[in-house]
């Protein structure tokens, strides 16, 4: 009897994120992005017997994956990370000792062709990392504008011929052939854009801005950024993982924001408020890692630390 193909995933920065977020060993800390679950056993394997991890996934093949981890220390919820300060307290956790985001896709995400993230496969053109909940990438361009589809293209692929994707996309529609797979998708790009950065697929950028757009990752990055500052305890750590320049920028600036005291410009003999985090340090991937693993180039791991000033 033939079964379904086990979709593998390879952690980046394993270790170092790992050492950089436990401080406590029988603290309290957040996985807000599952995946498949290695950060989180690396985090298990170093907590205490009162430790605690509470694991955040939208999507249900990684909730589906975490019930193999068999240990009264951990618990998974299906929910994206934003959510994470609820989440928490309906369960009477106010303080934690660790936040770590993991950002993006996971390898299981790209390499099951069914999941309509990728253009090296034809499939049904879905994008959505929750396939529970929310439209598809199909769906969007079924009826967004031309305008609509251009300022997704642009501003979250960072794609110079955006203009004319969406042209030909609301073109191609309007005939009565709208783009519902990937390599119908893929292929409309691949036509449309003449120019392109030596190895590089001419549909990354429009597929990588779809995802983002379907998903909403950067609105759920800068609330997430927001709940995991008002969860840490003092000395608690933030550890963010970032694989495109998007993601990391949010990132850069949430921690120089809140590395600094603000003043308030409206009531400027008001004392400022005090900082609330220090910034630790960025990393990226040793040469050997992304020998071994290429999807790790573009990783970007920012540390920072709570301070004792609420």
């Amino acid at each position: 009897m033939s079964t379904a193909p086990e979709w593998r995933h390879t952690t980046v920065l394993l270790d170092e994120a790992v050492k950089a977020l436990v401080t406590q060993a029988e603290g309290i800390y957040v996985d807000g992005t599952f995946g498949r679950g290695g950060h989180s056993r690396a985090v298990l394997a170093l907590l205490g017997p009162r430790g605690r991890l509470v694991a955040f996934d939208k999507d249900p093949e990684a909730i589906a994956a975490a019930a193999a981890i068999a240990d009264p220390r951990f618990e998974i919820c299906h929910q994206s990370f934003d959510a994470m300060r609820d989440e928490l307290a309906a369960r009477g956790i106010t303080q934690v000792q660790g936040v770590l985001l993991d950002l993006g896709i996971s390898s299981p995400q790209i390499d099951n062709p069914e999941r309509g993230f990728s253009f090296r496969y034809d499939a049904p053109l879905d994008m959505r990392m929750d396939t529970t909940r929310g439209g598809t990438a199909a769906e969007f361009l079924a009826r967004a504008d031309v305008r609509e589809i251009a300022e997704v293209i642009r501003d979250y692929g960072e794609e110079r011929f955006a203009a004319q994707i969406a042209k030909a996309l609301v073109a191609r529609r309007e005939s009565g052939a709208p783009v519902l797979r990937t390599g119908e998708l893929s292929a409309l790009v691949a036509r449309t854009v003449k120019t392109r950065e030596p190895g590089q697929d001419p549909a990354t950028r429009t597929f990588q801005a779809l995802r983002i757009h379907v998903n909403a990752e950067l609105e759920a990055l800068e609330q997430g950024l927001k709940a995991a500052l008002a969860l840490l305890a003092p000395q608690g750590r933030l550890v963010v993982i970032a694989f495109h320049s998007l993601e990391d920028r949010i990132v850069k600036t949430f921690i120089a924001r809140e590395s600094r005291d603000v003043v308030d410009r409206r009531a400027p003999f008001a004392p400022p408020r005090a900082m609330r985090l220090n910034a630790l340090g960025r990393l990226k991937p040793s040469a050997e890692e992304i020998a071994a693993n290429p999807r790790a180039r573009s990783a970007v791991m920012r540390v920072a630390e709570r301070t004792a000033v609420a």
